[in-house]
């Protein structure tokens, strides 16, 4: 049993994180929320309007439009980088100095901005400077350069190709860590059982690292949920508002249209939406290790 003194201590070597937390996390949510039951412009003013933000949204066309557009990206674009995160993980598993280049490699993109690898891929898939369009042509794909942001389809795809590119190493890297905690003796003893390799991913490699992919998944489906900056550059909403993403809608109403308590309103269902997608996926996972 911990004495009072200890309790008191291990508070006050918490206190930092808890005073960070209230000052960085609970104040500005519980101003959201207090924000979404008015009708605050950006430019002032407003009053309380209650729960009329929130009935508005549920009848708000746009947004609507915005989500099932964010949900379709999140649904394409998370098990692509799932799957090649976790081939690129099994490819540089074993430490030797190609698979570190390799990871060095496809990691690098990481750590450069998502603005700035956007504005990269604008320019790649430009259609009169474009490399991209240029190589297409060149290997007879296309027959003449394409406009890739004036359909929706083809604007999620250039999104697509930029931030698998960006990112996949990233959910490598994860998915990497749990692989390399595997005991070695498992693995070994599998082997002396006769056990092939994909027999070797299927029935130990990928359960025993189940939570660092179960890690991986929720990340990159929050981020593809919260998904912006890469829309907002590269497609701009065209065509006709059909990229816009729930977030893009968000910052529409409330720095464009002004209508500040309305996208706070916006704001919190995204959010509750968001939280109540990783709870299942969390319980879902929980689910599978018991049964």
């Amino acid at each position: 049993m911990l004495s009072t003194n200890n309790k008191y201590v291990g508070l006050l070597y918490l206190s930092p994180a808890l005073l960070f937390v209230a000052v960085f996390v609970f104040y500005p949510l519980v101003q959201l929320v207090m924000i979404s039951m008015t009708s605050e412009s950006l430019l002032g003013g407003g009053e309380f309007v209650w729960f009329d933000n929130y009935l508005l949204a549920f009848s708000d066309r746009s947004f609507w439009m915005s989500f099932w557009f964010t949900v379709r990206y999140t649904l394409i674009i998370t098990p692509i980088l799932m799957i090649l995160g976790f081939l690129l993980a099994l490819l540089t598993m074993q430490n030797r100095p190609l698979a570190q280049l390799t990871r060095g490699v496809v990691f690098l993109p990481v750590v450069i901005g998502l603005a700035s690898s956007s504005l990269l891929w604008v320019w790649l898939f430009d259609q009169q400077v474009g490399l991209l369009n240029k190589a297409l042509v060149d290997i007879g794909v296309l027959e003449e350069p394409m406009v890739w942001f004036n359909r929706s389809h083809l604007g999620m795809t250039a999104v697509i190709v930029s931030v698998v590119w960006k990112v996949v190493g990233f959910g490598m890297i994860i998915m990497l860590s749990g692989m390399q905690s595997i005991s070695h003796e498992v693995v070994e003893a599998s082997m002396i059982d006769g056990a092939s390799y994909w027999q070797r991913v299927r029935k130990i490699i990928l359960p025993l690292s189940a939570r660092s992919i179960l890690l991986a998944t929720l990340i990159s489906a929050i981020g593809s949920m919260l998904a912006f900056d890469q829309f907002y550059l590269m497609t701009g909403g065209a065509p006709r508002g059909q990229t816009f993403t729930s977030v893009y809608w968000i910052y529409q109403n409330s720095f464009v249209y002004f209508k500040l308590g309305y996208g706070s309103a916006l704001s919190i269902i995204l959010m509750v939406v968001i939280m109540a997608g990783a709870a299942l996926q969390i319980a879902l996972q929980r689910r599978g290790e018991t049964a």
